[in-house]
Formats: C-alpha cells, structure tokens, sequence
C-alpha cells in the first residue's frame, strides 16, 4: 500500500511539473496570436523586416511567464471576427478596443490602457478644425475595422456633412494619404497617433477635440476559452506588477500608459 501511494503522489507530482504557471495551458503549448502587421506601435516591420511592437513586447513576455509559445499571425484586421471564431488565430492583441459590439463575438481580458479618437491632421493644416462640425466639407479618413470607423458610422454629422469619407484597409496606408494630401484629416487612437507624432516630428499634429468616445484595450479571445483568458491574465498581471509592462510602455511611449490596479 505504501509503495502504491508513493508512486501514485510522484505521478501527481510529474504530471504537475509539466504544467506552466498558464494552469491548465499545457507547458511548450503554441497559441497564435492575430494582429495588424502595419499598426505601429503595436505591431509592425522594423527595417529588418521582423515584426515588431509594444504589444508584440507586452505578449512574448506575457508568453514567457506562461511557458507557452506565442506565435503572431499578421490578419485583415476588417475580417477578425472571422478570423477568431474559424479557429485560425487564438487570440487577438493588437490595440483591440473594447466595445459592446466586440464583446458579442470575443471574451476580454481587463482593459490594460485607455484609448479615445481624436483627429490626425498634417502639419500647420489645423486651421479651422477645432470640432466636429468643423469637418464640414472636409475629406475624412478611417481604418476598416477599426474603433474610428464605429466612431464615423456612429457620427451622424460626420455622415451628413463631410464631403466624403475614405476607409483605408491599413492604419499605414491611413497615414501615407494624409502625408500625401489625399484627406484632410485622419480619425484615429489617440495612442498609436501621438506615437507617430512622437517618432516623425514636424509631420502631423493632433486636434485635441473633446469626445466622450473612450474605449479600454484588451485582449480577446472566443468566449468559451476562459481558461486560456484566465492563464493569460494571470501572467499579464505578474509582468504589470513587477513593473516589466511599465518598461515596456516606456520603451514604446516615452510614458508609462498602462493601468494600474488601484
């Protein structure tokens, strides 16, 4: 009897050796993520052509106190919804903003920045545009798929008076036409905006238009994986209270612009 329960405790004990602080995430288990792979400073190429990021930074480290493999998976970011549920991609972690419509299709985990939508304009073009009914005339730009085009959608001065609204498939190709004249402004998150301003001086400027359009960002995963949402919630919680999301959001941001429990 004794030898039996001592061989019965050492197989509990290696069968739990071989799970990773993801629980009931097996350890070594690879899990994809998809992202938009012209979304800086999200997710990006870097001139080395590898894929790069704030939340590729904040989702390897995350991985890593997991003991699972995260690999990223570049998607249309205007079909993700499919994306996510026919089971190609895991998760989604890529300055996702959480909205009631979102959360039909896709299980959170706790918001971990706050976004809203302002107004991306070239530089010294911001004359007259102080407000929403300013864009009266004005050619205007959104992402597919993205929380601006919900914004614009939702707008119903916006519809009615802009001379014309543009959606672009990529936040990149968004910002190319603005750099190029072809829109008079560029409807985006105030995150990745202020990002760009930061690391290409003297090319655009934000129009600081007071909006009540706030959105948390999270991760998202289908609904009925709530084990894997749990596992990595818990690792997230870990790297944001060592302070590691905080380094990273500095590396990124030149700020620390995570959420911290209060």
């Amino acid at each position: 009897m004794k030898k039996f329960l001592a061989l019965f405790f050492a197989t509990l004990i290696f069968f739990g050796c071989g799970n990773s602080q993801g629980g009931d995430i097996p350890a070594g288990k690879i899990i994809t993520i998809g992202v938009d792979d012209g979304f800086p400073p999200m997710a990006f190429y870097n001139e080395k052509n590898e894929l790069v990021g704030f939340d590729i930074d904040l989702a390897k480290e995350t991985g890593k106190r997991m003991g699972v493999k995260f690999v990223f998976k570049p998607i249309d970011w205007d079909k993700k919804r499919e994306e996510l549920l026919s089971g190609n991609i895991d998760m989604i972690w890529n300055g996702f903003n959480i909205t009631d419509e979102r959360k039909e299709y896709a299980l959170f985990s706790k918001p971990y920045m706050e976004d809203r939508q302002i107004f991306l304009v070239k530089k010294g073009e911001a004359a007259g545009i102080r407000s929403e009914r300013d864009l009266t005339g004005k050619i205007v730009a959104t992402q597919a798929g993205a929380t601006s085009e919900t914004y614009v959608e939702e707008n119903d001065f916006i519809q009615h008076y802009a001379k014309e609204i543009k959606t672009y498939p990529k936040f990149t190709d968004a910002i190319a036409a603005l750099k190029n004249g072809e829109i008079d402004t560029f409807i985006c998150d105030e995150i990745v905006a202020r990002y760009d301003i930061l690391n290409s001086p003297g090319n655009f400027e934000i129009i600081d238009v007071q909006s009540d359009f706030y959105t948390g960002i999270g991760i998202g995963f289908r609904k009925e994986d709530v084990k894997l949402r749990d596992a990595v919630q818990k690792a997230f919680d870990e790297i944001v209270e060592d302070g590691t999301a905080k380094e990273i959001s500095e590396k990124w941001f030149d700020a620390d612009l995570i959420l911290h429990k209060k």
